[in-house]
Parts: C-alpha cells; structure tokens; sequence
C-alpha cells in the first residue's frame, strides 16, 4: 500500500533501521489509516494522510490530535505497550529523526513491540487459542467495560449504524456474495431486528449500559503479555464508534469467534461476560448486533475483492470471506424459538460437561445461556466459583434464593429470545415445576432431561473435579436419592458412559422436545 505523496519520504526514512537506532531489519505493516513499522523492541505508528468518509487525517495537526487519543484511549487497557507520543522532525542538518529539536513533519505514536504470534487471531489460526485463554480475556472485558466511562445513547446510535450498512453494502457494490435482492432482505431483516428492540434499547441507556468502550474489540486486536490478555488499539478517530452499547462492543469478538469456525469458544465467551458483567437482558440484542458486524465485515471484504486486480487468488479469497460474513449475518438474524434445557440429576452425573457439550449448538448464536446452580449460589454468596462454602449455605432456605435467581435469569433470557439451560440437580418436584412454569411464562419450549449414573461412576467423576464450582463430595452422592419415577415427569438418560455418547441421547430428546441442536 504506497504512502501519500506528502509523506512518501517519512515511510522511506522509517523503512530503514538507521532511523529507530540500527535496531535491526524493519518491518512494514500497511493498513488502510496507518503505517506501522517493527523495529527492536518498539512499534511505530504513523498516521496516513488520508481523509476518508468515517476518518479525517488531512493534516499533520489532526494527525497529532489523533495519536494523542489513540495514547489516551488505549492506556486504560494497554498502558505496558502503548509508551508515548512523539514527533517526526528535521534537524538543523537536514536529517529526519523521531524525537528531539527540530521542525516537526508528522506525529508518531510509539509502541512496546510484542510478538505477532501473540495475537489472537494468528493464534486462532494456529489452533492454539484455547477456552483458557478466551476465557481470561473476557474476564478483562468485563472489567474494562465495568471501570469504562458512561455515556450518552440508546437505540438511535444503532439505528444510525443499521442504515449505515445499508448504505455501506450498497457503495461497496457487492453483487457477487449479496443479489440485490437478498441484500434487501438482509437489511429489512435487520431494520424489523431493531425496531423490536428499540426500546430495550433505550432502557439500556437509561441503565448505564452505553459506556466508553473499544470499538475495534476483534480477534485482531487482543494479545498476549506476560501470558495474560491485553486489549489494544481501540478506535481513536471516531468517539461515537467507542461510545456504544457494551454487548455491540462485545459482540464483535463473538462474531469473530463464530466466523472463525470456534462457537464453542464463543459460547464460553457469552457465559463468562454474562456471568461476570450480570446483564442477561443484553443477550436479547445479540441477533441483531452479530449481524450488525458481519455486514461490516462482509462489506469490507468485498470492497477489497472489488479492488484487487484480475482473479487472483487473494480477490477470490476475499469474494468467499465476503460471503461467508453475509451468510453469518442472515442466520444471526433467524435465530430459532427459545428453549429452557433443565438438565438435573444427582452430583456426579455430568451435568455441568454435558451443557457445556450442547450449549453452542442450542438456540441463537452463539448458543444457549448455561445457567449453573453451583456458580449462582457462590455468587448470591460473594465468593469465587472455585471457593468452598460453609455448609449453611446449602440450608433450604439457601437453596429456595438459588433457584429463585436460576429462574429469573431464565426469563430474562427466555424472554429476550435467546435459549437457556439449567444446570441444577432438581431433585425436588417443586424445583422442577417452578422451572417448566418458567419457559411457560417466557413462552419457550421446555425440556426436562434427568440424567443417571451408578454411584460407583459418579463417585470417580467426584474425585476427580479440580477447582470446580460444585462443593458435593463423595460423601454427599452417597448421600443422594432418586427421585420417584413416578414423580419426575422428565426424561430420563443414562450418562454412565463416555460424554460424546450422553450428549448424543440428549440430542435425540431435544430433537423429540421440539428444540434440536444445530450441527457441529
């Protein structure tokens, strides 16, 4: 990508590695607003001189102005690499250099170097980001999102960004992946998307939900320092595209997760930031908001198909992740009716490895709410999931708060669309009415699945849990007793056996119940 030609020459002075001290071979990376050259251990960003219908960096004090945002922004979550901002000037002898006396030509924003391996994205490629590593970063998402500043705003700031897709797809010209008649649908389907949740959408302002966020928060844009994730280069240029509703700043890395072939890292990824954040309304957005940035996506890359010369392998690349987006967006937007899953049985019989099993592939994306008795209970009690209770905490009276809350975050859920499973032993008749009579009022389908295991394999899994949130010990299964058959009213499934052959009788019982599971 070749510079301005106002700044052709500073990109040829920062191509070489006497300009960042001989530090060795330079690395180049273009992108469509920046410049960045790895050098030693430091990045060097220089804004393009471009101006461009969401961006202006026409000029050298507007390119200061926005290094200095890009500083401020991205410090509240990447302090250890984003170190200063500094000039770009002539000396007194006519030689460039970045830093000290002389005339100033351009604005530098100067970074810690970290390894490009470390990205998440590169990661994902690889195959080595795992559920660890996603789950920490949405542990650092929530806490961003929680510390970040309020702001202003509801359903118009989506609405602007619905029909300014709108307009995107139909600039970008993208008749290849998107007949005009599909990309009418497409943008009815999301128009009739945000007018239903217009108001909630609003309530969402009213509650503080519209905060100062990233903007940008993709795969892309998430890396590992010190073996812990770290956000950066959140969006500068624009404040509007920051200010936004939590779970659209959200929602990009859910997409992406999804896009990339990984729903169950994306499923992990909704119920830890719900688990964390406490906002099981804002699934309700998610059908119109992943949608939202796979059309972003999807027209950005056939803006670059569109660009690139003759048939090339990278144009044809681009045409088919251009599709694949616009495919994202249509199912996203027609997701299935909502299902309360209650998966009870006694400790030790699997339910907690059998909904993370199936919870990607129920529902909308990225699959089902996991609703766990075990983490609810430790958190009515302020202590970590990993954390031991008394055994007070575990008196009915206990037990009665638990489910009480199981239930309202189900509706809540239910009630937005999005499918739910509850992951509680359920051993009494009330629990397991109070729960069907939860679907009924949110008007979703219910399933009650009860599952079964000789005490001998449930005393083994028992022995086996690390840093689990269920405190049941061997002594407590010994302790347990069936329900009467009479009584139980669910479906029963043996889960005495390997998961993969549990998981696959409890698709046959979904199936029956109405509510089947999407494939892997």
């Amino acid at each position: 990508m070749s510079a301005a030609p106002e700044q052709a020459a500073l990109v040829a002075f920062l191509e070489r590695p006497e300009a960042h001290g001989a530090a060795g071979p330079v690395e180049r990376i273009d992108t469509h607003i920046s410049h960045v050259f790895l050098a030693g251990d430091r990045a060097v960003k220089l804004k393009r001189a471009v101006k461009l219908p969401y961006v202006d960096y026409a000029t050298v004090e507007k390119r200061r102005a926005a290094c200095e945002e890009e500083l401020r922004v991205n410090r509240r979550t990447a302090p250890e690499l984003y170190r200063a901002v500094v000039p770009l000037v002539r000396r007194a002898d006519g030689a460039l250099a970045i830093g000290g006396a002389g005339e100033t030509l351009d604005w530098l924003v100067v970074m810690r170097r970290f390894e490009q391996d470390s990205l998440f994205d590169r990661m994902a490629e690889r195959g080595t980001l795992t559920p660890a590593h996603v789950a920490a970063a949405v542990e650092t998402i929530a806490r961003f999102h929680e510390a970040a500043e309020r702001a202003a705003g509801g359903a118009a700031a989506i609405g602007r960004i619905v029909e300014g897709n709108a307009a995107s797809v139909a600039r970008a010209a993208v008749p290849r992946p998107l007949a005009p008649a599909r990309a009418a649908a497409l943008h009815a389907a999301s128009r009739a998307r945000f007018a239903a949740l217009a108001p909630l959408l609003d309530r969402r302002g009213a509650e503080g939900r519209i905060r100062d966020g990233h903007g940008d928060l993709h795969l892309r844009n998430i890396c590992l320092v010190g073996g812990k994730p770290v956000l950066f280069d959140a969006i500068e240029f624009d404040p509007g595209f920051r200010r936004i509703d939590v779970f659209y700043d959200f929602a990009f890395l859910l997409m992406d997760l999804v896009h990339r072939g990984l729903g169950g890292h994306a499923n992990l990824a909704l119920n830890g930031y719900v688990a964390a954040s406490g906002d099981e309304g804002g699934v309700a957005t998610l059908p119109l908001f992943l949608a939202m940035r796979a059309v972003i996506r999807g027209h950005i890359q056939a803006t670059i198909a569109s660009a690139a010369d003759g048939a090339n392998a990278r144009r044809e690349a681009a045409w088919a992740e251009s599709a694949a987006y616009f495919d994202l967006a249509e199912t996203a937007l027609a997701p299935p009716p909502p299902a309360l899953v209650a998966i009870g049985g006694l400790s030790g019989t699997g339910k907690s490895t059998v909904a993370r099993a199936v919870a990607p592939r129920l529902g909308a994306l990225p699959g089902a709410l996991v609703l766990r008795s075990d983490v609810i209970r430790k958190r009515l009690a302020g202590v970590p999931p990993e954390a031991r209770l008394p055994a007070g905490h575990y008196a009915p009276e206990w037990t009665e708060r638990v489910y009480a809350e199981l239930i309202r975050a189900a509706e809540t859920a239910l009630r937005g669309g999005h499918s739910v499973i509850a992951d509680a032993v359920s051993g009494s008749a009330e629990h397991r009415a109070a729960l069907e009579a939860a679907a009924a009022r949110a008007g979703a389908r219910f399933a009650g699945i009860w599952l079964e295991a000789p005490l001998a394999v449930r005393e083994a899994r028992i022995g086996g849990r690390a840093a689990d949130a269920s405190d049941a010990d061997i002594a407590v299964a010994r302790g347990q007793s069936e329900p009467a058959a009479a009584s139980l009213g669910w479906r029963r499934i043996d889960a005495g056996g390997p998961r993969d052959a549990t998981v696959a009788r409890l698709a046959e019982a979904l199936a029956a119940a109405g509510a089947p599971l999407r494939g892997d």
